[in-house]
């Protein structure tokens, strides 16, 4: 009787370890293959958005979301398959899946906002919307991005203000440096000045300043007179717009205003004293 207790009990420890071994050869394969997948689906998500950029930036960005997958699946896969064991152990897993399970739904009231940052984030990262050295803008504020990760996206503001934007809070962004950009100058002309000579200027100084260094290296497409774009009491404003660069479009602009105004006042048509503004 003893003996075929003890035989029993041998075979009942060898099941048991037979299972365990098989758990643990499950979660192994089933690590590496939803790891695969995982990479997989993340570097294709980013590849469907056509306005996605091929360069060292968006590779380097699916990478290491890809990266985040991979993670969290072996996460899964790995505590699922250690309360299989444990309870193949023998351990009485319902106090511990209670207790977790409170713990879960605290934390989850807790930090609903940060886990909405954080999805938010990865989409962010997922479809390349914009990311370190672009020029956005989020609801009134407009800055250079200076950081993004999962929960929180940090610009610097033109007067040097540093803004932390938590990514579940956006709901709308703009991106100025995103292929192309249009420098965009408007310039005032006063109604007793001849407006024909005085588009007649305009275009020429544009064309010649985009032909110089180094606006010609970023210039896309030629400038062009759209005409006149307001007519007020005592003058017009001819608009004036140039494809360029996303990161030369506030210099060139700058640059247009000056060589426009001294091209007037030579001609003797001069614009009022605030006479080229940019377009925002």
């Amino acid at each position: 009787m003893r003996r075929f207790l003890h035989d029993h009990d041998l075979s009942g420890v060898a099941g048991h370890s037979a299972r365990i071994v098989l758990i643990l050869a499950l979660g192994i394969l089933a690590a590496r293959i939803g790891s695969r997948l995982a990479g997989r689906s993340i570097r294709s998500l980013g590849a469907r958005s056509p306005l996605r950029e091929t360069n060292a930036r968006s590779e380097q960005r699916a990478d290491t979301l890809a990266g985040v997958a991979v993670s969290m699946v072996r996460i899964l896969v790995w505590t699922f398959a250690v309360l299989l064991i444990l309870g193949e152990l023998g351990l009485n897993l319902g106090p511990f899946l209670a207790g977790a399970s409170i713990v879960g739904v605290a934390l989850g009231f807790g930090t609903q906002s940060l886990v909405k940052d954080f999805v938010s984030g990865f989409f962010v990262l997922v479809e390349d919307q914009y990311g370190v050295g672009d020029i956005i803008t989020i609801a009134d504020t407009t800055g250079t991005v200076e950081e993004i990760n999962l929960r929180v996206t940090r610009l610097r503001a033109s007067d040097g203000t540093v803004w932390f934007v938590p990514n579940g809070e956006i709901r709308k962004v703009g991106n100025s440096a995103r292929e192309f950009a249009r420098s965009i100058v408007d310039v005032i002309i006063p109604h007793k000045a001849d407006l024909a000579a005085a588009m007649t200027a305009i275009a020429e100084e544009a064309a010649a300043l985009v032909k110089e260094s180094p606006w010609k290296e970023a210039v896309l497409e030629e400038p062009e007179v759209l005409g006149v774009e307001s007519i007020g009491a005592d003058n017009v404003t001819v608009r004036v717009s140039t494809k360029i660069t996303p990161t030369q479009r506030a210099p060139l602009a700058r640059e247009m205003r000056t060589r426009i105004s001294g091209r007037l006042q030579r001609e003797g048509v001069a614009a009022e004293p605030n006479g080229t503004t940019p377009s925002s």
